[in-house]
């Protein structure tokens, strides 16, 4: 993506910065240098909106939808999305604030009213989760590491490690995340920020995210 766009803007640079969406937006609210903030959510851009650090509104850019990981081995025997209730399963989880983690939640959720998962299924589940970490690819390296069972991310980032296996999610109780971006007000970059944002909600950045497994935005 960056040198697609670099060659199409000619004397315009990217400089990505990743992070847990939720710490991203703590570290912009807190000062930190940023043109465009790109989120898995439409919550934390909408937070820089709602304290007058944004300029202009949260633009959807990006659908994304869940999954589960296990490492390749898979040594739990996780098979259907039911095993991760199974007594002894451990569960790699990503922090509360972190945006996944709403989605998984959710997806729990839909999950409990499924044919053969039930109303405990929730509970169950929780009480597998053996360590929360700061962000998704964190989640992904701990499995991919063989150091938990499982765990819940997006499907982009089950691609990015060829030491996991995906296990999929029944489409009917899935959970599609919306992903949302804005220019930051600070930013001295404004003009360029904002057609950047508008090159990435477009066909060409639609394109490109298309190539790596995204949805388009709800």
């Amino acid at each position: 993506m960056q040198t697609t766009y670099q060659a199409a803007n000619p004397g315009t640079t990217l400089t990505i910065s990743t992070d847990s969406s939720a710490a991203l937006e703590t570290k912009i609210e807190q000062g930190a240098p940023a043109d465009v903030f790109l989120s898995a959510d439409t919550a934390n851009p909408q937070k820089l909106v709602d304290k007058g650090l944004a300029a202009g509104t949260v633009r959807k850019f990006a659908g994304n939808h869940l999954t589960i990981i296990v490492p390749t081995a898979n040594p739990a025997g996780i098979q259907t999305p039911a095993d991760l209730a199974k007594p002894g399963v451990k569960v790699i989880a990503a922090g509360d604030a972190v945006p996944i983690t709403k989605y998984a939640t959710q997806l729990v959720t839909n999950l409990s009213s499924w044919a053969g998962y039930g109303p405990t299924f929730p509970a169950k589940y929780a009480a597998n989760i053996v360590s929360k970490e700061d962000n998704v690819a964190a989640v992904v390296a701990k499995i991919a590491l063989g150091e938990g069972d499982a765990g819940i991310v997006y499907v982009t980032d089950a691609k990015t490690s060829t030491k996991v296996t995906a296990i999929p999610v029944p489409d009917p109780v899935n959970v599609l995340a919306t992903y949302g971006g804005v220019v930051v007000k600070a930013s001295p970059n404004v003009a360029a920020a904002q057609a950047f944002l508008a090159w990435l909600a477009g066909p060409g950045g639609q394109a490109i995210l298309a190539s790596f497994g995204f949805l388009p935005p709800s």
